[in-house]
């Protein structure tokens, strides 16, 4: 009789171990995982690697790895995205989370908690998406030529600078004058050059500061530690300050509002957070827009071409700067986005909440998942010729209705876009059109090549670029 029962349940449970066995080699190839690149030393894992060149670490990840792959650095599993394979997933997933993917960065660098960050954020996000959208952008036109011509009286008749500081001395100013208030940026020669070194020092150091703990970058610690103190003293300035023509409310007095009502005990911390978000991309964003179009003597010359058209020859009078007259320069747009595209940031982010799929792979909660505009940017599919500064190819981007061209990731997408895209994009060309108008410009070396040392933000020249400028009779 046992016999027989051993003979009945062999089978039985042989199909049954069969069936268990199927069904985990299934859900193992479910749940296929990118490669995933480790290093070797604890918690660090490929950290160091990763650290000394980021953007080529990445580029020789894609192509020995294709374009989805894992690398373990710094405690953290970062997914990497770098084509066209995952973007969707990336903006329109509700198991991917930018909120969650910033608040530490943001805690180490600006010292905001992450509760009041996660509660304020989106309530910040909306005030400023409307004080700068589309259809109030061009109240800030009138506001910009202004500022732009005051601090173009203070460069002189004539001279010789490294182009980046040429760029920060106009825009550091005129940035601060608009979004925070008009007289905040300091006029005295020794408190302004030590500012510039701290503001500079912070964000230079800011991709780091925002991976490893403070105490490891004591440089930049102590000038973060000063311009929160700088900051803290301005609050009541801030606060205070009308503007003499319509009494508007400025950028940051609409954001200070907003904080008093969880608590007015981070008001220095948001005023820095504010301050390196409208001018670390900006700058770079101006530096690399001059240098390409002085760098193409047939885009500048016909540029040149335009200016002389729409505002008469080219001479040291101020001119007037309408959203008219914008239209007509659609070239000088053209060339910035095109530089963007260009000079795009490493990578964007997002927090994985479940478990999502991209390609073959199922990409595991908890993961950073990371896209790469500036490896997208290089898809000839959708960008032919993408090593070239070519930027007619903007023609076919409707930029009439705010549309970019497919594929265009400069300033993220989905829910949290960058809200002051707009204003940086107006700041710009305003910018550029008075320096070619008023001052006669040449590089004094070649085009530099971009440094690949960072992942977040527009990248900085590996070397010098140098401007020589005259003012126009």
């Amino acid at each position: 009789m046992m016999e027989q029962n051993t003979e009945l349940i062999s089978p039985t449970v042989i199909i049954a171990l069969g069936c268990v066995v199927l069904f985990l080699c299934l859900q193992r190839k479910n749940l296929r995982r990118p490669p995933c690149i480790k290093g070797w030393i604890p918690w660090i894992g490929a950290g160091l690697e990763l650290g000394k060149a980021p953007l080529e670490f990445i580029e020789k990840a894609r192509i020995k790895y294709g374009p989805v792959f894992t690398v373990f650095a710094m405690g953290n599993r970062m997914t990497f995205v770098t084509e066209e394979e995952g973007i969707n997933v990336f903006l329109k997933s509700k198991e991917v989370n930018f909120e969650l993917a910033v608040q530490t960065p943001v805690y180490r660098t600006a010292s905001i908690p992450k509760n009041i960050f996660l509660t304020l954020n989106e309530k910040l996000y909306i005030m400023m998406k409307g004080k700068m959208g589309t259809f109030n952008i061009h109240q800030f036109t009138g506001q910009l030529t202004e500022e732009l011509h005051e601090q173009l009286e203070n460069l002189g008749t004539q001279g010789t600078m490294e182009l980046t500081n040429f760029v920060r001395h106009l825009l550091y100013p005129v940035t601060v004058n608009i979004l925070f208030n008009k007289g905040l940026f300091l006029t005295h020669e020794r408190k302004m050059k030590e500012f510039y070194q701290h503001f500079q020092a912070y964000d230079e150091g800011f991709e780091y500061g925002s991976q490893m703990p403070e105490w490891l970058l004591r440089n930049w610690s102590k000038s973060k530690r000063w311009l929160l103190a700088l900051f803290e003293k301005s609050i009541p300035d801030i606060k205070a300050y009308r503007s003499a023509k319509d009494n508007s409310v400025t950028l940051m007095q609409a954001v200070l509002e907003i904080l008093e009502m969880e608590t007015n005990k981070l008001n220095p911390n948001y005023v820095l957070l504010m301050l390196w978000a409208s001018l670390s991309n900006t700058i770079p964003v101006a530096f690399w827009t001059l240098a390409f179009v002085l760098s193409h003597p047939d885009v500048h010359k016909t540029i040149m071409e335009g200016i002389s058209t729409v505002f008469g020859t080219a001479s040291k009078d101020k001119i007037k700067v309408t959203e008219k007259e914008l239209k007509k320069l659609l070239l000088i747009k053209w060339c910035i986005l095109e530089t963007i595209r260009l000079r795009a940031p490493g990578i964007i982010t997002r927090k994985v909440m479940k478990p999502i799929k991209i390609l073959n792979f199922t990409i595991p909660s908890g993961d950073l998942l990371m896209l790469s505009p500036f490896w997208l940017h290089r898809n000839p599919k959708y960008f032919p010729e993408p090593e070239l500064f070519k930027p007619e190819r903007w023609k076919k981007a409707n930029l009439e209705k705010h549309a970019f061209l497919d594929c265009f990731m400069a300033f993220g997408g989905g829910k949290f876009q960058c809200p002051g895209r707009w204003f940086a994009l107006l700041e710009i060309q305003i910018c550029i059109i008075l320096i070619l108008y008023k001052y006669d410009c040449t590089l004094l070396d070649p085009l530099p090549k971009q440094s690949y040392l960072h992942l977040v933000g527009v990248p900085q020249p590996d070397d010098q670029c140098r401007i020589e400028y005259k003012q126009r009779i």
